[in-house]
């Protein structure tokens, strides 16, 4: 599966930016066992490069694309992330391999459960995930050194820009179902935040955002 990303990757290059993703990234994917966060009836083809059903209508994203968003938000050591869209925990737990601590944020309840009992099976005793409405974010942990997005609004939602920290940085898709980007947001030590699209994308839409605030588990 690693093998399989770096090689895409180098054909990507231009869109993403760079000539090679992260070394971090790719141990990282490389030590998380993606076929523990499926479902038991796709598990054979969980290091398979494509998308997989996690029931609900969603999706765990195909693994290229965690790499190349994990590797945009440029994950240090010591960093708290928030993660909006939790599935069944995959991501999540990449995150916990290269960052301090993860709070992760899914609105329907069942796989917020089943990401839990994954995620502790596995030893990611630095992820929190509660059930809630994921435009709001967690505002209780507020503000984060970096954020990632998992499914796609129209555009970036308000609160996830002011939960982020000064100097951070969200990686989210974006745009109308049939023209969605993934953009990279950075906040400047002022405040100001500037956005960058990187390359066209296909994500579930981001549900909630006519929704209450996000309530915890």
């Amino acid at each position: 599966m690693v093998g399989a990303i770096r090689v895409i990757a180098k054909h990507l290059a231009a869109e993403i930016g760079k000539t090679a993703l992260d070394d971090r990234v790719l141990r990282a994917m490389a030590k998380v066992p993606r076929h523990e966060f499926v479902p038991v009836e796709v598990k054979p083809y969980a290091y398979l490069n494509r998308p997989l059903p996690i029931g609900f209508d969603k999706t765990i994203s195909q693994p290229l694309m965690v790499a190349v968003m994990t590797d945009l938000l440029e994950l240090e050591p010591d960093d708290v992330v928030l993660e909006i869209g939790t599935g069944l925990g995959y991501q999540s737990a990449v995150l916990a391999e290269l960052a301090g601590k993860v709070y992760s944020v899914e609105i329907i309840e069942e796989l917020a459960q089943r990401a839990v009992q994954r995620l502790k099976r596995e030893g990611y005793a630095n992820v929190e995930v509660h059930v809630g409405n994921g435009y709001f974010g967690w505002p209780e942990h507020a503000p984060f050194d970096k954020v990632i997005v998992t499914a796609a609004p129209d555009l970036i939602p308000p609160p996830l820009i002011n939960q982020l920290k000064a100097g951070g940085r969200m990686v989210v898709p974006g745009g109308l179902p049939d023209a969605q980007k993934l953009v990279v947001a950075d906040k400047d030590v002022n405040g100001k935040v500037g956005t960058k699209e990187i390359m066209r994308v296909l994500f579930s839409l981001l549900e909630g955002s006519d929704q209450p605030s996000a309530r915890p588990s």
